[in-house]
């Protein structure tokens, strides 16, 4: 019965900490399911591990799932080098009547979980990414890193500084306010839902790159394509091809506006994300792989 008891408190302590450790997860691989499975075996190991000298239950169960993240990851890169056309984060996706923060809370929340920022720490090694994320996102200390990656802390601070150079000058920065953000969501899903040319061309800048990621399984551009008629082609040749039942939904995409759009009985068509800069749309993330949409399904 006591036995039992413990376990049942380890569980607990566990779970205060599970979204925690589902949110470095995540941010490390850039992936629902496999940061899940890191979670998960992370919970097996936390349930065989005697935690009676175990001072810090957060700090254990961070560097565990770190750990497993980045040799998660190291083994992902060989099959991300591989896929079929550009790799996109899989979606984290909230419908819009769902969320309770304010616009602008939305837009600082999703710092740390752009699909932008996901998509550019693909460059990143594992190690790199892990450490940048902890130190930057999760105010991991530098003596916490050496500990958890074996290094030196001044090899740690080299690897942040360094990492978050390259993240500097690689991140698309967008500079809006949630209300320009809503107003362009809502003048591209009426130029979507009307298929209008003319009303999407509006709604870019002139440097829009547009990346979607179908993973060889769904129609989607095999290379980023650039500039508003390009994007605006492919993205008409697309509606072209859409069932009767097609739908745009407003919802939150990794933190910021965007849609799902849907066909038949809330089947995900696709996943779609965007970036704004002084106006118009400068950047859009489509996800259209079918195994990275199925959280997001609504039937």
């Amino acid at each position: 019965m006591k036995a039992t008891t413990r376990q049942e408190g380890k569980d607990e302590i566990f779970e205060c900490h599970r979204a925690r450790a589902f949110s470095v997860a995540y941010r490390i691989l850039g992936s629902v399911a496999d940061a899940e499975d890191v979670v998960q075996d992370a919970w097996l190991r936390w349930r065989n591990t005697d935690t009676s000298g175990i001072q810090n239950s957060e700090a254990w169960l961070v560097t565990t799932v770190a750990r497993l993240a980045i040799d998660q990851l190291r083994s992902a890169r060989a099959r991300r080098e591989t896929y079929v056309g550009p790799w996109l984060p899989e979606p984290i996706v909230e419908h819009a009547s769902a969320s309770e923060t304010t616009p602008e809370e939305r837009l600082s929340l999703a710092d740390d979980i752009s699909m932008a920022l996901l998509h550019m720490l693909e460059r990143l090694a594992p190690e790199e990414r892990a450490a940048f994320l902890l130190h930057d996102a999760f105010d991991y200390g530098y003596g916490e890193l050496a500990a958890l990656l074996g290094k030196s802390e001044a090899a740690c601070r080299q690897t942040v500084s360094r990492a978050r150079k390259r993240v500097k000058d690689a991140h698309p920065r967008f500079d809006t306010s949630a209300t320009e953000h809503r107003r362009l969501a809502a003048a591209f899903s009426s130029a979507i839902s009307a298929a209008d040319p003319r009303a999407l061309i509006e709604c870019f800048s002139e440097d829009v790159v547009f990346y979607s990621d179908g993973g060889g399984k769904a129609i989607a551009a095999l290379n980023p394509l650039y500039g508003p008629d390009h994007v605006t082609r492919f993205l008409i040749g697309i509606l072209k091809k859409r069932p009767e039942n097609f739908a745009v939904q407003p919802a939150t995409v990794n933190g910021l506006p965007g849609f799902l759009m849907t066909e038949g009985e809330g089947r995900v068509h696709s996943a779609l994300s965007f970036g704004v800069s002084d106006g118009r749309i400068s950047a859009l993330y489509m996800i259209r792989n079918p195994d990275k949409l199925q959280h997001t399904d609504l039937r």
